[in-house]
């Protein structure tokens, strides 16, 4: 298999670790394979690949679509991020609990997010180009995020941030709070309201 699936503490998310074969002329590998992630139990269909770009210091999420969520396999092609995934489905042992990786584009490695999270990053290095397959369209009237600092969260940034506060847009600016008696999406990571 090309790939080692590294499940974390929390079910659902994995970090995915290609193989990467190297020589004097540079590198190669696959970033996806649909029947290796299909024998690893990862049976997801992907149909919107996306790419950005941020600088160091620069902070996106936490985001959510609720009523079309999106798995999301998200790998930095160029440069070093800290990302962060947040638990929504409730009824989830874990639900309202956060995981984090740092992804670079040394080790290759990717980060699967499944349906039922809001999701984030920092960006660590000058600048960093960040891509990411998602298994539903982006509906922008069905966006939605939390807070980045969320006390209840309480994502431990302070070692992926750049500068005491980080770049935000307007709209990350303006999240809401996480609220631990609302229902986001229920265990299989659809949205049930709030």
């Amino acid at each position: 298999m090309a790939f080692e699936f590294i499940p974390s503490p929390i079910a659902g998310l994995y970090e995915v670790r290609p193989t990467v074969y190297g020589d004097s002329r540079g590198y190669f590998f696959e970033n996806y394979n649909q029947k290796d992630f299909h024998k690893a139990g990862l049976c997801m269909q992907f149909v919107q690949d996306n790419q950005s770009s941020s600088r160091k210091g620069v902070l996106r999420g936490l985001h959510f679509q609720k009523r079309h969520p999106q798995g999301k396999l998200v790998q930095v092609i160029s440069g070093r991020v800290y990302d962060v995934a947040v638990d929504l489905r409730k009824g989830s042992p874990t639900f309202g609990h956060y995981y984090g990786i740092v992804l670079d584009d040394e080790t290759h490695n990717e980060f699967y997010i499944p349906e039922g999270f809001a999701h984030g990053f920092s960006v660590l290095s000058d600048n960093a180009v960040f891509s990411y397959k998602c298994t539903d369209f982006y509906h922008p009237e069905d966006e939605a995020g939390i807070m980045w600092n969320d006390p209840t969260i309480h994502i431990d940034w302070t070692q992926y941030l750049f500068q005491s506060a980080p770049v935000l847009s307007e709209k990350d600016k303006a999240h809401s709070l996480f609220d631990a008696d609302a229902a986001y999406f229920d265990i299989h990571g659809t949205w049930i309201g709030r």
